[in-house]
């Protein structure tokens, strides 16, 4: 059992696979999207996941804060008969490109806690866990992060977020950083402990010489657009699925 927890819940938040090259990874800045964000909020969800053949409940207390130009985001994972196995936080400011990371730290099961560190005055990205390094050009997210801007963007131009579209980002992780591409798939009804829920769904698939995670995001435009489902598939068809079942707002 403790072995299983190691990998699984790690990786619940975006977790890649292979390390990249800087010049690969970032040719370019980020587009700049007109972003809304959120309200402030503390949001529960159930977790179920199929990891090493095994079949995992569990619970997610994501809480998120924005204000006076400041925000901050945290998830915390518990398994049942575990409790605690992956704490993840972010911190920072609000500027034109929507979220602006300084801080991410992630705390996985019995391991120690890295973090990524994005100073703004130097404009460089720095890791506790490598010594690779990356320019901050504009509208840098985290793992954390990423999901709340996408959501964000969507808030302030809901027309835009038609079957096909592609919203770019460079994501920040543990050790390195990626460039994601969510694409816009549909609206379709999700059954969560708060009823049916209409939401748009998103999906980002890893590139096709990496093996890395898909992501799929449902959205709820009628919930302030939070997140009511979050899934996870491995390339072996192992999963983490994280719907939402309450939603207090601060």
């Amino acid at each position: 059992m403790q072995a299983y927890f190691l990998r699984p819940f790690s990786i619940a938040l975006l977790t890649f696979c292979a390390a990249i090259t800087q010049a690969d990874a970032q040719e370019s800045s980020v587009p700049k999207y007109k972003f809304n964000l959120p309200p402030s909020a503390e949001l529960q969800y159930a977790v179920k996941a199929k990891q090493s053949g095994l079949s995992i409940e569990g619970e997610t207390l994501t809480k998120w804060k924005a204000a006076d130009g400041k925000f901050s985001l945290s998830n915390e994972v518990r398994a049942m008969l575990v409790g605690k196995i992956l704490e993840t936080t972010s911190e920072g400011g609000v500027d034109d490109y929507g979220l602006a990371p300084t801080s991410y730290t992630e705390k996985r099961f019995h391991k120690a806690a890295t973090t990524a560190s994005f100073n703004r005055e130097t404009k460089a990205i720095s890791f506790s866990a490598s010594d690779l390094t990356y320019p901050i050009k504009g509208g840098e997210q985290d793992r954390n992060t990423a999901i709340w801007q996408l959501l964000s963007v969507a808030r302030a131009a809901p027309a835009k977020f038609k079957p096909g579209a592609e919203w770019p980002f460079f994501v920040v992780g543990q050790h390195d950083a990626d460039p994601w591409t969510f694409k816009t798939l549909r609206m379709e009804k999700i059954k969560t402990p708060l009823g049916d829920l209409s939401a748009l769904h998103l999906s980002r698939s890893p590139q096709p010489d990496k093996k890395g995670q898909q992501v799929d995001i449902w959205i709820a435009p009628t919930l302030d657009w939070y997140p009511v489902r979050i899934r996870y598939t491995d390339p072996d068809g192992e999963f983490i699925e994280q719907t939402l079942s309450s939603v207090k707002k601060l």
